[in-house]
C-alpha cells in the first residue's frame, strides 16, 4: 500500500503473491543535489525467499534477484542511488548495482545480519552483528569500527545523513542513540517488549521507535514526549512541514506553501508558493529567512521577495541542519558535506562567495558553525567547533592573505551567539562559559580569560545543548528533554550597546557603576579595538594592567597619528600590518625603529638597505645589544656591512632628532590642512 501524507489517501501499489512473505522495503531516493532521480519512484522489497526485487511505482516488478541462502532480512539504497546493500540470514552484507547486479561481498557473518544502514557519505555501511553493531567501509584494509552495542541482540539500526548519529533497538527492550565513533549518546529505560523497528525523520530531529502494539516519537536526545503547553490557533489548508519563530516573525512551510506571519498581526499572513513541498529547515535572520529544501538554498524577505539563492560545487541539502547552517543580516556560511573541513561563506543580498570567493578552510573536520548578529559586515566573525571539540573563531571577510583562525576555547560541545549583543555561550566539559567579548582575541590575546564568565553546568547531565541564546537567558535542553534557562548578567550587553554607538562616557560610568574586573576589561578590549586611547588607559588601570597603562601613555605622545595607529596595531600583536602602515605613509624610519624595538634584526638591516637610510642606525643598535650581552658579531649580513663603517652616536641620535621633527612638521601640516578644509566647509 501507499499512503500520501499531503492527502491521507491510500492507494494499493501491487498485489503480492499468496506465498510471497515481504521482509523489508526501501523507495529509491528521491532526488539528489535537487536534481530528481529518474528512478525515485521505484523501491526495494526483500523477502523470506532469498530475493529481492526492483518494483516501479506502478506494482510492475521489474527485477527480481536472488540474493541469500535464507530470508533477505534487509536492503537499503545509498543516497546517491548508486548502489544497494542488502543482508541476510545467511550473516553476509553485499552491495549491488542500481540494476541488481552484485558488486561485493562486504562482510561474512557467523549469525544472521537483521538490519542495516548507510553512512551519510555512502562510503560506510553500518550492520548488525548480535549485540554488537560494525562499521565498515568500502574500502578495503580500512579500519573496522565495533562495539558491544546492547545486552540482547540488536534488530534494527537507523543511521542518519543530518546529524550523522545512529539509532539501534533490540531484544534487551531498549533503544539507544550514538555518535559515529560509538560513544553512547543516550539509552533509554527497558520497555515492555523487543524493539522491532526505527526510523529517523530526514532533518534528524526526530526519530520513530516501534515495538509490539506501540509507536513512540522521540527527539534526537531520545525523549519520548516531545509535546509541551504550546497552543496551536493557527489553521492551514495543508500539512505544517516546518516552522521557525524569531526576530518577531514566524514563518511557516507546508506542503505547498510558505507563511510569514508578523507577531504584531495575527491575522494577515503573507503567503507564497513553493517550488517544492519538502522544506527541511528555515533559518531567521533580522533582515531576511533561509529556506532549505531538495532543491537548494533560498534566501526570502519578510515581505515574500526572494533575495537570492546560494549554490556551491557538489552541494547537498539533504545534509544540511542548523549546526551547518548559519545566517546574519548579511552573511550566509554553509558547512560543505562533501569535505567537512571546508565551509563556503556568501553575501545574502547577491549570492556570491564573500571576499575573495575562496571558501574558509581548517586543518580538522567542522561540526558546528555559527555567524555572530550584529556589528558591520567587515567585523563578523563566525565561531566554529571542529572534531577535536576544539573552538577556534575567525572573520569571514578575507581578501588575498588568510584571516587568523584563532582557538578560544576546548572541550566545547555547543554554541550560540547573542541575537542582540556579539557575546558568544558555550558548553565546555562540565561549565557553561560566556565570552563577553570573544573579539579581545585579536586585540590583547593575553586579556581574553579575563573576559570571560562560567557558571557550573555539571547539573544538566551528560550531553545537554544550547536551544537558544536571547537577551540576557541562555536556554538549554538537558539529555532527558527538559528545558533549563539561565541567566546571565545584562551588563556586558549594555556596554556593547555604548560601545557600538561611540557613548564611550556612558560605558565608563556603567563600569564604575557594576565595579567588575570582567566588565573593565571587556572595555579594555573594546577601547583598543576602536582606537580609543583615553578609554583604554583607564580601563587597562582599572585591572591593573600598568604596563599596558604605560605603553598607551607612550602611543599618546607620539607625533603623528599614522605612528600612534601603527603602534595600536603593534600592542594588538599585528606587527606586518604595522610595518606596512609606516611604509606606506612613507615613515621609513618609524619602520626600521620598530623591527629594532622588537629585535628583528635582519628585517631592520633589510628595510635600511632597500631604502638606502639608517643603515649605521640599524648596525649601531646591533652592536649595543650585542656588547650588553657580552657577545660577538657572527651575522654574515652585518659583518659586511659594518666593513670600514664607523659607529657614530651622536650623527645617529641628530638624525633621529630630525626624523622626528620631520614628523612632527608634517603631522602639524597635515592638522592644518584639516582645520583649513573644516573653516571652508
Amino acid at each position: 500500500m501507499k499512503w500520501n501524507p499531503l492527502t491521507s489517501e491510500t492507494t494499493r501499489v501491487v498485489k503480492l503473491p499468496d506465498d510471497f512473505y515481504p521482509l523489508d522495503l526501501h523507495w529509491f531516493p528521491r532526488s539528489v543535489g535537487g536534481k530528481k532521480q529518474p528512478h525515485s519512484e521505484s523501491f526495494v522489497l526483500t523477502s523470506s525467499d532469498g530475493r529481492f526485487h526492483l518494483i516501479s511505482r506502478l506494482g510492475r516488478v521489474e527485477k527480481s534477484v536472488e540474493a541469500h541462502c535464507g530470508a533477505v532480512l534487509a536492503g537499503r539504497w545509498n543516497y546517491e542511488g548508486t548502489a544497494l546493500v542488502t543482508v541476510g540470514e545467511d550473516g553476509q552484507v553485499k552491495i549491488w548495482s542500481k540494476s541488481g547486479m552484485l558488486r561485493s561481498t562486504l562482510a561474512q557473518q557467523g549469525s544472521p545480519v537483521y538490519s542495516v544502514a548507510w553512512g551519510p557519505d555512502s562510503a560506510r555501511v553500518l550492520f548488525t552483528s548480535g549485540k554488537q553493531l560494525v562499521i565498515k567501509p568500502l574500502q578495503p584494509n580500512a579500519r573496522v569500527l565495533q562495539w558491544k552495542a546492547h545486552d540482547g541482540l540488536i534488530l534494527k539500526t537507523d543511521w542518519n545523513p543530518v546529524n550523522d548519529l545512529i539509532l539501534s533497538g533490540g531484544e534487551d527492550c531498549k533503544y539507544k542513540v550514538w555518535d559515529s565513533f560509538g560513544r553512547a549518546l543516550y539509552s533509554s529505560q527497558p520497555h515492555g517488549h523487543p524493539i522491532t523497528s526505527l526510523a529517523w525523520a530526514p532533518d534528524g530531529q526526530l526519530f520513530a521507535v516501534g515495538a509490539f502494539n506501540t509507536l513512540r516519537l522521540c527527539d534526537r536526545a531520545g525523549v519520548h514526549n516531545v509535546m509541551d503547553d504550546a497552543v496551536d490557533s493557527l489553521e492551514f489548508r495543508d500539512r505544517v512541514i516546518k516552522a521557525s519563530l524569531a526576530c518577531g516573525y514566524l514563518v511557516v512551510s507546508t506542503s505547498l506553501q510558505c507563511y510569514v506571519f508578523s507577531t504584531k498581526n495575527w491575522n494577515t499572513p503573507l503567503i507564497f508558493d513553493l517550488k517544492e513541498g519538502t522544506v527541511s529547515l528555515i533559518l531567521q535572520a533580522e533582515r531576511h529567512f533561509l529556506l532549505v529544501d531538495g532543491g537548494g538554498l533560498y534566501l526570502y524577505s519578510y515581505e515574500g521577495r526572494l533575495i537570492s539563492s546560494p549554490k556551491y560545487p557538489g552541494m547537498r541539502t539533504d545534509t544540511l541542519n542548523a549546526q551547518t547552517v548559519s545566517l546574519s543580516n548579511d552573511t550566509l556560511a554553509v558547512k560543505d558535506k562533501a569535505d567537512e573541513k571546508v565551509i563556503y561563506i556568501f553575501e545574502t543580498l547577491s549570492g556570491k562567495p564573500l571576499g575573495d570567493g575562496k571558501p574558509l578552510t581548517h586543518k580538522t573536520e567542522i561540526v558546528e558553525i555559527a555567524l555572530d548578529q550584529k556589528g558591520l559586515t567587515s567585523e563578523r566573525k563566525i565561531a566554529f567547533i571542529d572534531k577535536n571539540r576544539d573552538l577556534y573563531i575567525t572573520s569571514v571577510k578575507r581578501f588575498g592573505k588568510e584571516q587568523k583562525i584563532v582557538k578560544i576555547g576546548t572541550m566545547v560541545q555547543s554554541v550560540a551567539w547573542n541575537d542582540t549583543s556579539n557575546i558568544l555561550c558555550g558548553l565546555q566539559d562540565t561549565h557553561l562559559t560566556v565570552w563577553y567579548y570573544p573579539n579581545t582575541v585579536y586585540v590583547d590575546r593575553d586579556l581574553l580569560p579575563r573576559t570571560l564568565h562560567q557558571k557550573d553546568a555539571s547539573e544538566f547531565s551528560r550531553n545537554p545543548q544550547i536551544v537558544s541564546f536571547v537577551g540576557n537567558q541562555v536556554t538549554l535542553r538537558r539529555a532527558d528533554g527538559a528545558l533549563v534557562h539561565l541567566s546571565i548578567s545584562p551588563y556586558p550587553g549594555i556596554l556593547h550597546g555604548h560601545v557600538r554607538a561611540a557613548r564611550w562616557a556612558d560605558a565608563l560610568r556603567l563600569c564604575r557603576f557594576v565595579k567588575d574586573q570582567t566588565l573593565w576589561a571587556c572595555l579594555a578590549a573594546m577601547a583598543v579595538a576602536n582606537r580609543d586611547m583615553a578609554t583604554a588607559e583607564i580601563a587597562y588601570a582599572a585591572i591593573g594592567e600598568i604596563d599596558k597603562v604605560q605603553y598607551i601613555n607612550s602611543i599618546k605622545e607620539l607625533p603623528s597619528k599614522e605612528s600612534r595607529m601603527a603602534h595600536m596595531l603593534l600592542f594588538s600583536g599585528n606587527t606586518q600590518e604595522a610595518e606596512a602602515l609606516l611604509l606606506q605613509t612613507g615613515l621609513t624610519y618609524q619602520a626600521i625603529q620598530l623591527n629594532i624595538n622588537l629585535y628583528n634584526w635582519d628585517r631592520a638591516l633589510e628595510l635600511a638597505v632597500k631604502h638606502k637610510t639608517h643603515v649605521d642606525t640599524v648596525l649601531a643598535y646591533r652592536q649595543k645589544f650585542l656588547e650588553d650581552f657580552g657577545k660577538k658579531e657572527t651575522n654574515k649580513r652585518f659583518l659586511q656591512y659594518a666593513e670600514g663603517l664607523e659607529v657614530d652616536w651622536t650623527k645617529i641620535k641628530a638624525k633621529i632628532e630630525m626624523e622626528i621633527a620631520r614628523e612632527r612638521e608634517r603631522a602639524a601640516a597635515s592638522a592644518a590642512v584639516r582645520t583649513s578644509v573644516t573653516v571652508q566647509q
